[in-house]
């Protein structure tokens, strides 16, 4: 009896190692594609859950508003000026838009971080402005902060804060620098000032007066006065008037306008 032929012998040997590599390649694909579908079909039902749980769900909605930061502000102001919608949900919030009324509505703000705490809270962190000078106006007295900015109107004056005296001339060398740097500069000139005297001396600083830009001086709780000029070099005139006043203890007047050179006077 004859053996089998070599085609047989092809055939059956594909038989014993499998099907065909075509085959086996499709299955492979069809799986692969089984995994992507259901992974797709996952992925959108996540998302679909993950945003009704942001806007349709009460389980991430604005239940309570906290004002942390205030001084002179109370918490129900800054409450009442954010108009934080209560009952929205929570990532519909637009916090820079609340940020902007509160300065806006609350000038003494100078800023404020508007932040979600999730899953029910808004946080409104508030830093009011402090005023480092103050300008009488009538019975009241206006506030003018490290910045020159003029943010409240108050009618007892802050303790520990210095009046802003502007004794302009309109005329002569002095209105000669109101024309040139404007009142607001002249203004922010005298915060300078402030912000440059030694801590003593600001503890004792009853006003700061203003002639020209560069003629200011202080008057101080006792009567003592200080020439200081312009705002410029305000760290050399701090030191050497801690020194002239150490040196002086008895004068009346300092000058330190040229701090290379200070001198006193009086007794």
């Amino acid at each position: 009896m004859a053996g089998p032929t070599t085609a047989e012998r092809g055939e059956r040997q594909q038989e014993s190692s499998g099907p065909p590599l075509g085959r086996r390649v499709r299955r492979v694909v069809r799986r692969r594609l089984r995994t992507i579908i259901i992974l797709a079909i996952a992925l959108v039902f996540l998302g679909t859950a993950g945003l009704w749980t942001l806007y349709g769900s009460s389980w991430t909605r604005v239940e309570h508003v906290s004002v942390s930061g205030t001084r002179v502000l109370t918490p129900t102001q800054v409450l009442d000026a954010a108009e934080v919608p209560v009952g929205a949900p929570l990532i519909s919030v637009d916090t820079d838009a609340i940020a902007s009324r509160l300065r806006r509505k609350l000038p003494r703000i100078d800023t404020v971080d508007v932040v979600r705490s999730w899953p029910h809270g808004i946080g409104l962190k508030v830093v009011e402005r402090t005023p480092v000078l103050l300008v009488q106006k009538g019975g009241n007295f206006v506030e003018v902060d490290e910045e020159g900015v003029r943010f409240a109107t108050v009618s007892r004056a802050p303790k520990d804060v210095p009046g802003l005296e502007l004794n302009v001339s309109r005329s002569g060398s002095a209105a000669a620098s109101l024309r040139r740097f404007g009142e607001d500069r002249l203004v922010r000139e005298a915060v300078t000032v402030a912000r440059s005297l030694p801590a003593a001396v600001a503890h004792e600083t009853r006003s700061v007066k203003v002639r020209s830009y560069d003629a200011i001086s202080l008057e101080l709780n006792d009567g003592r006065t200080v020439d200081w000029g312009s705002g410029e070099r305000g760290a050399l005139k701090a030191r050497a008037l801690t020194a002239l006043m150490k040196a002086a203890a008895n004068a009346r007047h300092f000058d330190v306008s040229v701090p290379t050179a200070p001198a006193s006077s009086g007794s």
